[in-house]
């Protein structure tokens, strides 16, 4: 052990290679972590010194031991209060994520739309040539096959064919920002 007088006679370098493994050693035990363990064993060290410089210490490896011991609780308590803090916030992420999750979940975005689809087909089919409309609406709400509305138009099925596609194209166009959802 030393006294002060015996510490006054060493430097401070002498001093810590004297105790620093100790003090490093208890922190480590309880902090479980290389780095603030060997803050704690330093900042104590250096808080011995002063100390010693000061008053007279009877019992330096006690107080030593007394010093890290304070600061190792400071540590763990400061740890605790992160982790407290981070469970708290993740439950809060938790939450907000299943909210968001549950939300998309009940969104039914072809009854969200559905009215505005059906006016941009209204539109778009009163706004197509009386022809195209036709072969439209005999395709895709008759159900009639191209050489049914060929046979029942007087056109061919080529015919038939072209004026299918210029319908569905002007459709795809005026339906551009709502094909996302129907792609689902």
């Amino acid at each position: 052990m030393l006294s002060n007088k015996e510490s006054n006679s060493f430097n401070f370098n002498d001093f810590y290679s004297i105790w620093y493994r100790k003090a490093f050693l208890f922190a480590k035990s309880y902090v479980h972590d290389k780095w603030a363990a060997e803050d704690i064993a330093s900042e104590a060290l250096t808080c011995l010194w002063k100390d010693m410089r000061d008053y007279e210490v009877r019992h330096p490896l006690t107080y030593l031991f007394s010093i890290v011991k304070h600061k190792s609780i400071d540590f763990l308590r400061h740890q605790l209060t992160q982790e407290e803090a981070l469970a708290v916030m993740t439950e809060v992420g938790v939450r907000e994520l299943n909210t968001r999750i549950a939300t998309l979940e009940a969104c039914d975005p072809e009854r969200i739309y559905q009215e505005d689809v059906k006016e941009i087909v209204k539109n778009t089919l009163k706004a197509l040539p009386e022809r195209t409309r036709q072969v439209l609406m005999m395709s895709r709400f008759e159900y009639l096959t191209k050489e049914e509305i060929a046979t029942a138009l007087g056109i061919t099925s080529k015919g038939v064919e072209y004026h299918i596609s210029k319908a569905l194209k002007s459709l795809r166009i005026n339906l551009k920002d709502y094909l996302p959802l129907f792609c689902f």
